[in-house]
């Protein structure tokens, strides 16, 4: 069960800086949480650094919500059902990491310098080791994010030739196609507004009810 936030036109948030963009955001992010129908599971989010540490979200993990957003992570992975994986992004890419042969999750925040830095590819090997995961088993998202000619680095190109290098199926690469910058009225752009902007969240779950090994690979969207 995953999603994708669009931008809430009615909300203003270029007075803002992230974190208060972020309060404004709260209630329309929890609305379509409930909308996808994990209103009423954990959602556990990440400081993002632009760096590459990755957060397992374990039982220890759920208990200690004291410490949500994760500090230094840009990556979050977990094996638990019933758990929401939250990543912002306003012109970076979500990456969404999904097994669905030992039920596990990533969700990676990736942009020019997380790419560069190889967060994806690693949080792979963080999925391995955690879960056994292996990349031809990997369905791998991305969503929509900036691109040239907005941006002067395709870095949403590099994601996707990471995953293949890596060893996930190109039949089970997708990319959304999607530039921040290309609407405003739908997408929220740091570098188009400066960094007075708003944020996307990306969102995913396993229900303990799914049972399908293969999970629909298009990531919904959602303007709540």
């Amino acid at each position: 069960m995953h999603g994708f936030v669009l931008r809430e036109p009615e909300v203003a948030v270029g007075d803002v800086d992230k974190e208060g963009a972020l309060q404004r955001l709260r209630p329309y992010h929890e609305e379509a949480q409930r909308a996808l129908g994990m209103g009423c599971w954990p959602l556990v989010t990440a400081e993002q650094i632009h760096g590459t540490k990755v957060g397992l979200v374990d039982e220890l993990t759920l208990r200690q919500p004291e410490h949500w957003p994760l500090a230094g992570v840009d990556a979050l992975i977990t094996g638990l059902p019933e758990v929401v994986l939250g990543i912002h992004v306003a012109d970076c890419g979500a990456v969404f990491l999904v097994d669905p042969v030992n039920r596990a999750l990533g969700l990676v925040h990736s942009g020019k310098k997380g790419t560069e830095l190889g967060i994806v590819p690693f949080t792979m090997a963080m999925m391995e080791m955690a879960f056994g995961s292996r990349p031809r088993d990997l369905v791998v998202q991305l969503s929509a994010c900036i691109r040239p000619p907005a941006y002067e680095v395709d870095f949403a190109a590099q994601i996707l030739e990471q995953c293949r290098v890596a060893g996930v199926p190109t039949e089970s690469i997708h990319d959304s196609g999607v530039c921040t910058s290309s609407n405003l009225n739908l997408y929220y752009s740091y570098r188009l507004e400066k960094g007075k902007t708003g944020r996307h969240i990306a969102m995913a779950g396993w229900s303990k009810l799914a049972r399908d090994p293969q999970p629909q690979s298009q990531t919904q969207t959602w303007s709540v």
